[in-house]
């Protein structure tokens, strides 16, 4: 199985820096700025490229996270677990990890998919920075019958 985690692009600041945090409605509202829609575009170049005509796309419910995953031009479902502050397990529930049948490109924000990272190439820390436009295309597998979980590819936008 292969799992794409992106974590959406560059997207104004909360409008209430004093009192809102993450998750809240006007956080949910937040669009990308100009530069974060040219790193989204970036990146769903290179990612149409590369996946599958069967893979899904699914995007957490923040405006932002939709406005990357649109990017990509293909159909995409929104999911109330990959909203901000969502929780690493859930996601890899809703994905069917490690055993779903086809590609599954996540829309999503941090720390979950840095915890989702971390957890599953099994590292010391308990969250991985993901940059905003990046992708860590993760696979399992199993190799003489050991299970692995497989870095394939990290890709930022402005290496693209």
């Amino acid at each position: 199985m292969d799992l794409i985690l992106w974590r959406h692009a560059e997207a104004h600041d909360h409008p209430d820096t004093l009192l809102g945090r993450q998750g809240d409605p006007l956080d949910l509202a937040r669009r990308l700025t100009p530069r974060g829609e040219k790193q989204a575009a970036r990146m769903a170049t290179w990612l149409d490229r590369q996946l599958p005509a069967a893979a899904r796309v699914l995007t957490s419910p923040a405006q932002r996270a939709e406005q990357t995953a649109l990017a990509l031009g293909r159909k995409y479902k929104v999911r109330e677990e990959l909203a901000p502050q969502g929780e690493p397990h859930a996601l890899l529930e809703l994905v069917q990890w490690p055993f779903g049948k086809s590609p599954v490109v996540v829309v999503g924000h941090q720390p979950t998919l840095g915890r989702v990272v971390a957890h599953l190439l099994g590292l010391a820390e308990a969250d991985c920075p993901v940059r905003k436009g990046a992708i860590w295309w993760l696979r399992y597998r199993e190799r003489d019958g050991v299970a692995q979980t497989v870095l394939v590819t990290v890709q930022t936008p402005e290496l693209l």
